[in-house]
């Protein structure tokens, strides 16, 4: 069986333990050579520990592949351009970029805490941006060079992001962030031929546990449909050679199924030409929402 990235260079962020462990695996098992990069932080976001990232390349070493640990902070800028300097330096380039790393601080709005907000909006959307942009020069550098690797970045939304998720204000806007930047890098980076794409997973991890709990157990037909590795058969062809014509989408994977989000549409719309009177909006807007789709319910509601 061919390995579908054979030969490619990869970093993986968050990949010490659940969905992000299982990202740095299948692309190792696919053939890519791979940054292991994990803070080794608590699923709050606190504490640091080099074991996670530790044993993940240790078992990618254990495949037979290549792999080397990171334990930088995704979210620091500095951090961010050293870990792209890794791959370069000790694999000769970089190819694959996949944004995982994150945490959850879960609050109702009124009880949230500005420190609690910081945290979590750096950690999910600062986080992507830096590796995003230190890898992006990078790309853009190699192409001005007439060197064009076939780049491919695999981001990570939710579907607290797209349909918003009750208790998970910050967590929301944070993952809503990540899938607007993915569509405007994919825009701005499809020039060098990097493809930007993010998913939206559902599966069992320190997060999650209390969510998925429920479901912990696997059913009599054998498949556990909130195992984190069904997730990443998609991030590895999203990483390969052979994706280089899907750019831009936001991809909903659970248990076996997978879904293209279609995220926000034009709908219904009326142009007077003219500026409104205030009384004549009510009777207007009500009309085109009489025509519109109904949103997705919110999580949790």
């Amino acid at each position: 069986m061919s390995r579908i990235c054979a030969g490619r260079v990869a970093i993986v962020t968050g990949a010490g333990r659940g969905i992000g462990r299982e990202h740095a695996l299948e692309l190792a098992r696919q053939g890519a050579k791979v940054v292991v990069n994990d803070l080794g932080a608590s699923a709050d976001g606190m504490g640091t520990s080099a074991d996670p990232a530790n044993d993940v390349a240790a078992l990618i070493d254990e495949l037979g592949a290549e792999a080397v640990a990171n334990g930088d902070d995704v979210a620091d800028f500095d951090g961010a351009q050293r870990m792209v300097q890794q791959a370069i330096d000790t694999f000769g380039g970089l190819d694959i970029l996949v944004n995982n790393a994150g945490f959850l601080r879960d609050r109702m709005l009124v009880n949230t805490g500005e420190d609690e907000w910081d945290a979590v909006i750096r950690v999910h959307l600062k986080g992507h941006f830096a590796l995003l942009r230190h890898a992006a020069a990078y790309w853009r550098s190699e192409a001005k060079e007439g060197r064009p690797r076939a780049a491919r970045v695999i981001n990570t939304s939710s579907g607290a992001g797209l349909q918003g998720s009750v208790g998970q204000g910050t967590y929301t806007a944070a993952k809503a962030g990540i899938a607007g930047l993915t569509l405007v890098a994919a825009q701005e980076l499809g020039r060098y031929g990097v493809t930007v794409n993010a998913i939206a997973p559902a599966a069992r991890t320190r997060m999650t546990e209390e969510v998925f709990a429920a479901t912990m157990a696997k059913p009599e037909s054998g498949f556990d449909a909130v195992d984190p590795a069904n997730v990443s058969p998609v991030v590895a062809w999203l990483a390969s050679e052979d994706s280089a014509d899907v750019t831009g989408r936001v991809i909903e994977v659970e248990g076996g199924r997978i879904c293209v989000e279609e995220g926000w549409r034009h709908g219904p719309a009326v142009d007077i030409g003219r500026r409104w009177e205030s009384a004549d909006v009510g009777p207007a807007l009500r009309d085109l929402l009489a025509k519109a789709e109904p949103p997705e319910p919110v999580y949790g509601a």
